[in-house]
């Protein structure tokens, strides 16, 4: 878990992981020579913590892919990025993805009016994401938590009357908005094997 760094789903957006200098004189003095399955591997594990999937999840997600035109890699970004526990994540009505997926389980998010408790829900353009209308889903989501976020292009949030925060879907996520120092190329690669 270390190893792969800042995940900013796992972490929150504004926390950085310092890691501080852990590494012992003897292990800089040898080098190992990293193979390219390896650092497959280490992509899709970065790829898998930061959204909180399970390997048949991602690999299900990887099929979809597959089948799907366009190019493998931003297709499956663009799969993930439009999970619903991710989209609270990105609006800033949870600090994390754990968090949000724990928020549409719990039932305190209505999609287009309708309570919606399945994490993986795949959200379309023009959805408009609500907190539920009851004290203990007020409770749950923090005012602090929305002020002052960087949110995503294909996101709006915006402030109703009644201070609930509403978001809402305005087109498919892009690849130039997924904060994710990753390479889609290297988990299309490690999956070209499996499926």
């Amino acid at each position: 878990m270390r190893r792969l760094n800042n995940l900013p789903g796992l972490v929150g957006k504004n926390k950085t992981f310092n890691l501080g200098e852990s590494k012992v004189a003897s292990d800089q003095s040898v080098s190992k020579k990293i193979s390219q399955f390896c650092i497959r591997l280490e992509a899709k594990q970065r790829l898998r913590f930061n959204y909180g999937l399970t390997e048949r999840q991602l690999l299900k997600y990887v099929r979809i892919a597959r089948k799907t035109r366009g190019s493998t890699g931003q297709v499956l970004l663009q799969l993930l990025e439009m999970r619903l526990d991710n989209i609270i994540f990105q609006l800033g009505l949870a600090s994390t993805i754990p968090a949000a997926r724990q928020l549409v389980n719990h039932r305190h998010i209505l999609v287009n009016q309708r309570i919606v408790d399945i994490p993986s829900y795949r959200r379309k353009p023009k959805d408009i994401i609500t907190i539920r209308n009851r004290p203990t889903s007020y409770n749950s989501v923090k005012k602090e938590s929305f002020e002052g976020q960087k949110i995503p292009d294909h996101l709006t949030l915006s402030l109703l009357k009644t201070d609930q925060p509403t978001g809402l879907v305005n087109h498919m996520a892009s690849r130039e908005s997924v904060d994710l120092n990753l390479n889609e190329l290297l988990v299309v690669e490690y999956y070209s094997r499996k499926a």
